[in-house]
């Protein structure tokens, strides 16, 4: 079958194979076709380093598609059931997930050091432990999140990373208040669908803060209220907050530079949220007067910060409603034979998401 490799660390692109084959399959497995994916920032972050995953390896975790087989004892799901992947299945049974905090469960990072491809050359790793840059994929059978007949895979696939966590961190994390203020530094995917988070929740002002200017527009299409360069934050704080700052600003690049940025944006009292996902030697620095003195709630937010399954269900809920447009999003599509072209989309800043089509 086709797949999209990076073998190296370090490379910028992938090379698509046809000799490669999905392994793993037993009891508690699924074997999925993958008919549609998109292309999330933390594929490119594992791609470059930032964000710790063996090589060689397939990126790709937002996923969806159609169940081929279930392996011994697995309920639930059959051959031809719509399924979204989830990348960080909740084992039920951990410390985190007896507390609630299934998004902290640390059962599917575990499946990210057992390859589930091979190919001639040897063995090859699924980022986050499934690899959706892929005709077909073997995951466990938590991974597999079955989805009504009405939405689309490509839709499906969005909820199954980026619409999850920016929603859930304006949602579950930051809890925005009604008539509050809000500022979101990087419009991608994530950062439009914070965006969308934060007017459903009743801000007032939501500032959108990116250097594209195409995102600049399609944030105001989502719901900000203003969209603005990096340099012109300081005014527009300036304008909307009399300079205090904001009630709650969200860092959705993954930077310490921006993260520090946030920070000063945010009021004495306010909310950053951390969504972001940085690399481990890239440090935020505080004074401790100022963390005392200002006591500014820093929020990090892990996959939308609360249950993903509870969070998929509500999205879907929130787009069958037209509360939240999910179409929009996917500015661009590929055939996975052109999945360099996506990679060049993201990182030039034209594209929100773009959907693979396999």
């Amino acid at each position: 079958m086709r797949a999209a490799v990076l073998h190296e660390i370090g490379q910028d692109k992938l090379e698509v194979l046809d000799d490669i084959e999905a392994v793993g399959f037993g009891p508690g497995k699924v074997r999925i076709r993958v008919r549609a994916t998109g292309l999330c920032h933390s594929d490119v972050s594992a791609m470059n380093g930032v964000l710790p995953q063996p090589a060689p390896f397939i990126p790709g975790h937002e996923g969806a598609g159609e169940i081929l087989d279930v392996g011994d004892g697995v309920t639930g799901l059959a051959p031809g059931d719509r399924v979204l992947l989830c990348w960080l299945p909740a084992c039920g049974t951990c410390p985190a997930c007896k507390r609630g905090q299934t998004q902290l469960c640390l059962a599917g990072f575990m499946n990210a050091g057992t390859p589930n491809f091979k190919r001639s050359g040897g063995d090859l790793f699924g980022f986050a432990g499934t690899g959706t840059f892929t005709e077909e994929v073997v995951v466990d059978a938590g991974c597999a999140v079955p989805i009504p007949d009405d939405v689309p895979f490509d839709i499906a696939a969005l909820i199954g990373c980026g619409v999850t966590t920016g929603l859930g961190a304006a949602v579950n994390t930051a809890d925005v208040a009604a008539g509050s203020s809000v500022a979101v530094i990087g419009c991608g995917g994530v950062g439009i669908s914070a965006i969308q988070g934060a007017r459903l929740k009743g801000a007032a002002q939501i500032v959108a803060v990116d250097p594209v200017a195409s995102r600049r527009e399609a944030a105001l299409k989502f719901g900000a209220t203003e969209a603005v360069a990096p340099d012109e934050l300081a005014d527009a704080t300036q304008r909307i907050t009399a300079g205090e700052g904001f009630d709650y600003v969200f860092e959705v690049v993954g930077k310490s530079a921006t993260a520090r940025t946030a920070y000063e944006t945010t009021r004495r009292g306010g909310t950053l949220v951390v969504v972001g996902a940085g690399a481990m030697d890239d440090h935020l620095q505080l004074n401790m007067f100022e963390l005392f003195f200002d006591e500014k709630r820093i929020l990090p937010s892990m996959y939308g910060g609360g249950d993903v399954l509870t969070s998929y269900e509500r999205a879907i809920a929130l787009w069958r409603a037209g509360r939240i447009d999910l179409e929009s999003l996917i500015t661009h599509r590929v055939p996975l034979a052109e999945i360099n072209e996506a990679l060049d989309q993201m990182r030039t800043g034209v594209a929100l998401r773009t959907c693979i089509e396999i």
